[in-house]
């Protein structure tokens, strides 16, 4: 079944069955290797991507319900080769560990301070209680995104 989607502000069509997930689309279908697969079942939040804006789990979306939506991945939160504020952020503060819930949590992050930028540490970590981090950098993350929401660090562009 052909399905056409807009990822990253790009319109994509695709040949795929309705049901396989979003997340293999993206990785296999499209080469976006940025979202990662983590329990495949929508659970530990790697597999964020941005649907119609919203945070998704791409792992337990079926491709078909992305259909005509606008879809944006980690390759595509700051256009133009620029890093977002949050990834930034995520650098300065010495975030990344093994790497592998970056992309979620950065994509989680992003939604929560484009709906609310100047967000405090209780609804940082509200909006990120679902993603987990097998190398516990919690404490790390927390810091990041309170640096972007109160300004103390890299320039909000895009934020």
């Amino acid at each position: 079944m052909a399905l056409s989607l807009t990822v990253n502000g790009e319109k994509r069509t695709v040949e795929v069955d309705g049901d396989t997930p979003l997340l293999w689309v993206i990785r296999d279908e499209l080469g976006l290797k940025g979202t990662k697969f983590g329990c495949g079942a929508g659970l530990c939040g790697a597999c964020t991507v941005h649907l119609d804006g919203q945070p998704m789990r791409s792992c337990s979306t079926p491709v078909e319900m992305a259909s005509g939506k606008s879809v944006t991945t980690i390759e595509g939160l700051s256009p133009g080769g620029n890093l977002h504020p949050l990834q930034k952020a995520w650098v300065e503060h010495g975030v990344p560990q093994c790497g592998y819930c970056q992309s979620g949590q950065i994509m989680t992050a992003a939604n929560l301070l484009e709906h609310n930028p100047t967000a405090n540490r209780d609804d940082i970590i509200a909006a990120l209680s679902g993603n987990l981090c097998r190398c516990g950098t919690y404490s790390k993350i927390i810091a990041a995104v309170e640096s972007v929401a109160s300004g103390d660090s890299v320039d909000r562009e895009g934020a």
